[in-house]
């Protein structure tokens, strides 16, 4: 019995048939933990691209939009912001957007005194957020308004012409939601985060930017905004 005892333990010792699982179970944690973590950055950089393509996208399509013809000036109705939008819901609704995010359109606009000042505002988009550069109506009188964007980077619109500024905010959400909360201890947040964007373009073709005379309104979000017959529904910000 303690001859084949001793003779079983030998040949254990010497058995390398299992070495290779081994090392493999002992190494899955790490290797799984490095494929998760290039999922979740690799996921965070893209949602990234996909905002920033929705800012572009609106903010050259409200600036293209419009009708009218060579006896007059371009119009810009609420139907052609609700297209404006309707790309953007198309765009994002792979990551959810309109539940999980926000865009704010402004028509910045020159005024009387030759100032700035934003002359009408639609939004898009379920998320709480507010304009970081002011709201419709801001600037109506006077050159105290500087403009829309950050100090390093004002955006003023020309004379006789406007520029499209959008807003974006939306919350990311990583795909394994657990494990990215674990990879905060390594210092690396990537769940829970806002994403923001902001973009301008400028109004492709002379726009009548002018009180829209729409008697059913007085509001400042309404100038340079025109109503259509039917009514569309007007998305304002709130």
């Amino acid at each position: 019995m303690i001859l084949r005892t001793r003779n079983l333990l030998k040949r254990l010792r010497r058995d390398q048939s299992g070495l290779a699982f081994i090392e493999f179970a002992y190494s899955l944690p790490v290797v799984l933990g490095i494929g998760l973590g290039g999922i979740e950055i690799a996921n965070l950089a893209v949602t990234r691209m996909r905002i920033s393509q929705i800012g572009m996208a609106v903010a050259d399509n409200a600036a293209r939009a419009g009708s009218g013809n060579g006896m007059a000036l371009q119009r810009m109705y609420e139907s052609d912001v609700a297209d404006v939008f309707e790309a953007a819901r198309i765009q994002g609704t792979p990551i959810d957007f309109r539940q999980r995010g926000k865009i704010i359109l402004s028509s910045l606009q020159p005024n009387a005194s030759g100032g700035q000042w934003i002359a009408w505002q639609r939004c898009y988009g379920l998320k709480a957020f507010t304009s970081t550069y002011g709201i419709a109506g801001n600037g109506k009188t006077g050159t105290a308004f500087p403009g829309m964007g950050p100090t390093s980077a004002r955006v003023t619109a020309p004379a006789s012409n406007a520029v499209m500024f959008v807003e974006i905010a939306y919350d990311y959400r990583a795909i394994v939601e657990p494990f990215a909360r674990g990879l905060q201890y390594f210092g690396l947040n990537v769940d829970n985060q806002v994403i923001t964007y902001r973009g301008a373009f400028i109004v492709r073709e002379p726009r009548e930017l002018g009180d829209s005379n729409d008697a059913a309104t007085t509001s400042t979000e309404d100038f340079g905004l025109f109503q259509n017959t039917p009514a569309v529904t007007r998305q304002i910000c709130t």
